[in-house]
């Protein structure tokens, strides 16, 4: 998911600080705008998981932070609900300037009342998917109490939010309360998904039902069971992206996939901000690599040793299918069992000569067939294995080249 940092101009000329995180490509089928939670800003975990989700999936995403919020210029206590919205209209009109316009908006908890109440403003969008959202926006009201007479005597009030200060000014108290969440909803005349997760203790599951209630047909529920408000998870968020692309992709138009424009097979990226989250484009497939939790990294996809070994196993099975079908031997199953290790030469009962007599890598395949096979079949299988390709390559002298791309 390679990012580019853009900036644009609000409605009242503030600097708005946005990532555009694009697909390994780099050619987005479609592009999303995401608007994040309330005094929550772009690089949250939940949305850069969502966020990378859907780029595997071909799209382009957008997230910024509101005003006043993140790296985005202005002051918060001069922001409202409405401003948000406003700042939803110029992240679109900026897409539309700058790139495509958006075809899809997803919001997460109060900026899911946002983008339903944006999304009737923005001719390009076709699908609007909300997570944890509230159904009214002056849901947030009761982060305000006890500062009523603060906002009162200064017209505005210094309140924790998750554990951290913001001032807050009296216009958005009141901006909040005139809004007519049921008139927006019914506006939308785009398809709808609500994600909501029953055990959601900060915005309550009745909003979900609200909000489904006043939206017309086409519309969606999926339930987030187990998740909490934030998404922290990373799996909860990864799946909440993935189910949003496969979801939308009814609505909005997807070109077929082509094959990969290079002379290269596979094109693997990596972006500074993933850590060691890294998208790999084989052909027209679009993969995820990443490192174990314990050494750094997100533990989103398999290890680059986990893919060679997947290679392996994947090529072994291929290899012992195709010569059964070829003698037409009852080959039902093929499980191939594969680990990788580091060991000592000399625990190797190997012939090994000079410098290869120190550490060397041990691949330890085991092979599981299951149909009517004869002792003498599963041998002759066995000793197949050995011819697999990839198993040729990793035991032969390999040469790698490498060099700079020549554009």
């Amino acid at each position: 998911m390679p990012s580019k940092k853009v900036r644009f101009e609000s409605a009242t000329n503030q600097s708005l600080s946005g990532l555009l995180d694009t697909p390994a490509t780099g050619e987005p089928h479609n592009y999303v705008i995401f608007a994040h939670c309330f005094t929550c800003n772009k690089n949250l975990n939940a949305v850069r998981h969502i966020s990378s989700a859907l780029t595997s999936k071909g799209f382009a995403v957008l997230r910024f932070d509101f005003t006043g919020l993140g790296e985005s210029e202005g002051a918060f206590e001069e922001t409202s609900f409405s401003s948000n919205i406003s700042d939803l209209v110029q992240a679109a009109e900026f897409l539309k300037a700058e790139y495509r316009a958006p075809a899809l908006l997803v919001g997460h908890s109060l900026g899911g009342a946002a983008v339903l109440a944006t999304a009737a403003q923005i001719d390009s969008i076709k699908a609007v998917a909300t997570i944890g959202a509230p159904y009214a926006p002056e849901h947030v009201q009761h982060l305000f109490a006890g500062a009523e007479q603060e906002f009162e005597q200064t017209g505005k009030a210094q309140v924790n939010i998750g554990g951290r200060p913001f001032t807050i000014g009296r216009q958005f108290v009141e901006d909040i309360k005139n809004q007519n969440p049921e008139e927006n909803i019914k506006r939308l005349k785009r398809a709808v998904m609500i994600m909501h997760s029953p055990q959601d203790s900060i915005v309550e599951i009745d909003n979900a039902s609200a909000i489904y209630q006043a939206a017309k047909h086409p519309k969606s529920f999926i339930s987030l069971d187990g998740a909490d408000h934030l998404l922290n998870k990373a799996d909860d968020a990864i799946y909440v992206g993935n189910t949003i692309a496969a979801w939308s992709s009814r609505y909005i138009t997807i070109p077929e996939k082509e094959n990969l424009k290079t002379d290269q097979q596979v094109i693997v990226r990596l972006d500074a901000e993933k850590g060691y989250t890294t998208d790999v484009l084989a052909g027209k497939h679009q993969l995820v690599a990443d490192e174990p939790a314990s050494v750094g990294g997100a533990d989103l996809g398999p290890s680059p040793y986990g893919y060679l070994l997947a290679g392996l196993g994947a090529c072994t099975a291929m290899t012992l299918k195709m010569y059964a079908r070829r003698k037409q031997w009852d080959l039902q199953l093929v499980d191939v069992h594969l680990s990788h290790d580091k060991i000592h030469a000399e625990d190797c009962e190997c012939d090994l000569q000079g410098d290869d007599r120190g550490r060397l890598d041990k691949i330890e395949r085991l092979i599981e067939v299951k149909g009517d096979l004869n002792d003498e079949q599963k041998q002759r299988l066995l000793e197949i294995a050995n011819r697999c390709p990839v198993h040729k390559t990793l035991e032969s002298e390999v040469l790698v080249k490498t060099n700079w791309l020549q554009e």
